[in-house]
C-alpha cells in the first residue's frame, strides 16, 4: 500500500436494512495497522467468508498505516461513553430565559425551587435508608458476626483475619461497627494489635460494597451504568490493590504495628484532651430512623466478648428518675418508642423485615433523584456543574488538582461521618457524566481517609483503661489508608490500575447487565468465604491453592498487557485466547444460558436488554 492510500480513511457502515436482516445493526472497528512479515498483515483478527470479524459484522476504518480490530461493543460509542455527558443532558431546558413572559419566570423559578427542595428530600430519605440497612444487617447477622470475632484462634491467621474483617463488614454494612468492635476486643485483651490490623484491612474492602450496591440503579441506561458502576468499583479496586500489596508488606515486617506503636507511646496512657463524638450527619437523620427502629450497638461488642445474653434490638432508651409518693427516688429504665418495640418477633425477623424496606427506600429514591438530577442537570447548568467539578489547576500547580480533591473527600466525610454514604452519593453523578472517574478517584481516597478521623476521635475521648489501645487501632486504619494513597495515586503512572480495572468492570457491565450482581456475590461474599475456608483447612491448603490462583491471575493479566501493547513479544498462538474453549475467554457462553432462564419474564428481559441512549 502506497502513502497516499494510508493518510487515507475509508468507513463502512453496516445496517440491518441494507443487508435484508442478516446482518447485525451492531458495528465495530479495523483500523490498518503496520504491514510487516512473509505473510502480511500481522494481526490476528481477520474478515471470514461473509465480511465478519469474529462473527460480526465490522465497520472498517484505514487510519494512518494501523490495523486495530475493536469488537462492536468496545468501539467509537464505549470510548465517548467515558467522556461526553448523556444526550439528554445537552438540551436546554425550555425556552431561553430572556424570551419568557414574568409569569413564566415566576414559574420556572418555583419549579426549579421545588425540584431543589425535592432534590434535598430525596437525598435524605436516601441516606437515611442506608441506615437502616446497616441496621437491618446487623438485626440479622450481629449475635453470628460477634460469634465469628469470638473465635480468636482463627484470627491468628493474618489471612484469616482479613476475610474475617470483609465478611463481617459486608453483613453489618459498617466499617466504624466492624472497628469499633475490634477496639473493645483489644481493650478487653481478647486480641492482640497485630491481629487486630488484618480485620481491619478487611473491614476496609467491606466497607466498598454499598456503593456498588447503589450504582445499579442506574441499569436502566447502558452508558449511565457503565459510568456509575465504575464510579462504584473505583473504591473496591483501589481497596484490593492496596490489600494485595500492603498485607505481605505488614505480615513481614509489621510496619503498621511498629508506626503506632510508637506514636501512641509518646503521648501516655490516657488522653489529655477529650474530644466529643462527632453528630453531624445523625443529627439530621436519627430523628427518622429512630422512629422505625433502633440497634443497640453495645450488643455486639458483648457477642465478641462472649456474652450471648441480650439482644440486638434496642429496648431500653435510657433511665429516668423518679420520685415516689414517699419521697424515695429511683431510676426507671425508660423504654424505647420504635416500630418494633413491641412486636414480639425475633432479630432476625425484624432484619428480614428492614432488609426489604431499607432496599426498597433505597432503590425508590435513587431512581427519583436520578431522574431529578437528569432534569435539573441540563445545558449550560450541567456543563457549568460538570467543568466545575472537574476543574484542573493550570499549569504548573495541575497536579495539586487531585489532592485538593482528597481534601475535599476527607472533609466532607468527616462531615457525614460515613464514607459509604459519600461514595453512594457520588456514584450516581458519576453514571450522569457530571463527575469523571477520574476525579471521583481521588475524592474517594480522600473519603477513605476521612472514615478514619471519627474513630479516631472516638479513641481521643476513650477512658484511660482503653486509651492506648483504641488509639493505636484507629491509626492503624488512618495509616493503612495513607500507605494506599501514597502507593496507588503519588506516583502517577499507579494511578492507572484501579481507574482501569473500574473501567473495565464499568464496560462488562454494560456489555452483560447480570455481571454486576455475579461480581457482588463472587468479590464480597465467594471469594471471602471461599478463602476463609481453605484457612480453616491448614495454611498449607491456603498456601498452594491460594498460591497456584495469584501465580495464574498475575500470568494472564501480564499476558492481557502484552496481547494490547506490545504483541510482538508473545508467540503468534499466544497474541490471541482463541485456541482455548469459548467459555474460558468469553462470558458469551454464560451470557446464553442467562438470557434463555429469564427470557420468560418480561421484566427480565428488559433488564438484560437496557436502552441505549
Amino acid at each position: 500500500m502506497g502513502a497516499e492510500h494510508r493518510k487515507d480513511s475509508l468507513h463502512s457502515h453496516s445496517d440491518a436494512s441494507s443487508h435484508n436482516g442478516s446482518l447485525g445493526p451492531k458495528t465495530g472497528d479495523i483500523r490498518m495497522k503496520r504491514l510487516n512479515g512473509p505473510k502480511g498483515i500481522d494481526n490476528q483478527n481477520f474478515l471470514d467468508d461473509e465480511g465478519r470479524v469474529n462473527g460480526h459484522v465490522p465497520r472498517v476504518s484505514v487510519v494512518s498505516s494501523e490495523i486495530e480490530v475493536v469488537p462492536p461493543e468496545q468501539g467509537r460509542d464505549e470510548v465517548d461513553a467515558w467522556e461526553k455527558m448523556p444526550a439528554a443532558q445537552d438540551e436546554e431546558d425550555g425556552p431561553p430565559w430572556s424570551s419568557l413572559t414574568p409569569k413564566e419566570k415566576a414559574l420556572r423559578i418555583l419549579l426549579n425551587l421545588a425540584k431543589f427542595v425535592g432534590l434535598l428530600g430525596l437525598l435524605y430519605f436516601f441516606i437515611c435508608s442506608l441506615d437502616l440497612l446497616g441496621s437491618a444487617f446487623r438485626l440479622m447477622a450481629g449475635r453470628a458476626a460477634g460469634d465469628i470475632f469470638r473465635e480468636s484462634e482463627l484470627l491468628a491467621n493474618p489471612v484469616t483475619g482479613l476475610m474475617i474483617g470483609i465478611l463481617v463488614t459486608v453483613l453489618l454494612q459498617s466499617s466504624s461497627t466492624s472497628t469499633s468492635i475490634v477496639v473493645a476486643m483489644v481493650s478487653s485483651k481478647i486480641l492482640r494489635v497485630e491481629q487486630a490490623i488484618f480485620i481491619i484491612m478487611g473491614a476496609n474492602i467491606g466497607t466498598s460494597v454499598t456503593s456498588t450496591i447503589v450504582a445499579m440503579s442506574q441499569a436502566g441506561d447502558r452508558d449511565c451504568f457503565r459510568r456509575a458502576f465504575a464510579g462504584g468499583t473505583v473504591h473496591d479496586m483501589f481497596n484490593w490493590l492496596t490489600v494485595l500489596v500492603l498485607v505481605p508488606v505488614e505480615w513481614g515486617t509489621h510496619y503498621l504495628y511498629y508506626l503506632t506503636e510508637a506514636i501512641t507511646d509518646t503521648m501516655g496512657n490516657s488522653s489529655d484532651v477529650q474530644v466529643g463524638e462527632l453528630q453531624f450527619l445523625q443529627a439530621a437523620t436519627r430523628p427518622f430512623t429512630d422512629l422505625i427502629v433502633q440497634v443497640d450497638e453495645g450488643a455486639l461488642e458483648h457477642f465478641a466478648a462472649g456474652n450471648t445474653d441480650g439482644r440486638v434490638l434496642k429496648t431500653e432508651c435510657g433511665l429516668e428518675n423518679v420520685t415516689l409518693s414517699n419521697g424515695t427516688s429511683i431510676n426507671q429504665i425508660i423504654p424505647c418508642t420504635h416500630l418494633f418495640m413491641d412486636s414480639g418477633l425475633e432479630d432476625l425477623h425484624i432484619g428480614l423485615i428492614m432488609l426489604f424496606l431499607s432496599l426498597f427506600i433505597i432503590c425508590t429514591s435513587l431512581v427519583l433523584l436520578v431522574k431529578l438530577l437528569s432534569s435539573v442537570l441540563k445545558g449550560a447548568v450541567a456543563k457549568a456543574i460538570k467543568k466545575t467539578v472537574n476543574y484542573r489547576l493550570p499549569k504548573p500547580f495541575g497536579f495539586l488538582t487531585g489532592y485538593i480533591a482528597i481534601l475535599v473527600g476527607a472533609g466532607l466525610t468527616v462531615i457525614v461521618q460515613s464514607s459509604s454514604v459519600f461514595t453512594s452519593t457520588l456514584t450516581p453523578l458519576v453514571g450522569l457524566g457530571v463527575i469523571e472517574i477520574e476525579r471521583m478517584y481521588p475524592l474517594v481516597l480522600g473519603s477513605n481517609l476521612g472514615t478514619t478521623a471519627t474513630s479516631v476521635l472516638a479513641a481521643l475521648a476513650s477512658s484511660p483503661a482503653t486509651f492506648h489501645q483504641a488509639l493505636q487501632t484507629a491509626l492503624v486504619h488512618l495509616f493503612f489508608n495513607l500507605s494506599g494513597v501514597l502507593l496507588w495515586y503519588s506516583i502517577p503512572f499507579m494511578r492507572k490500575a484501579p481507574i482501569g480495572a473500574a473501567k473495565v468492570l464499568g464496560n462488562t457491565t454494560a456489555k452483560y447487565r447480570w455481571f454486576a450482581i455475579m461480581y457482588i456475590i463472587l468479590m464480597f461474599l465467594v471469594v471471602p468465604g471461599v478463602v476463609f475456608g481453605l484457612s480453616m483447612a491448614g495454611f498449607i491448603y491456603l498456601g498452594v491453592f491460594g498460591g497456584l490462583f495469584l501465580l495464574i491471575f498475575i500470568v494472564v493479566i501480564v499476558i492481557n498487557i502484552l496481547q494490547r501493547k506490545k504483541p510482538k513479544w508473545l508467540p503468534r498462538w499466544l497474541r490471541h485466547w482463541d485456541w482455548l474453549p469459548l467459555w474460558m475467554h468469553s462470558l458469551e457462553p454464560l451470557d446464553r444460558v442467562i438470557r434463555a432462564i429469564f427470557s420468560v419474564c418480561g421484566c427480565c428481559r428488559n433488564v438484560l436488554n437496557p436502552a441505549v441512549q
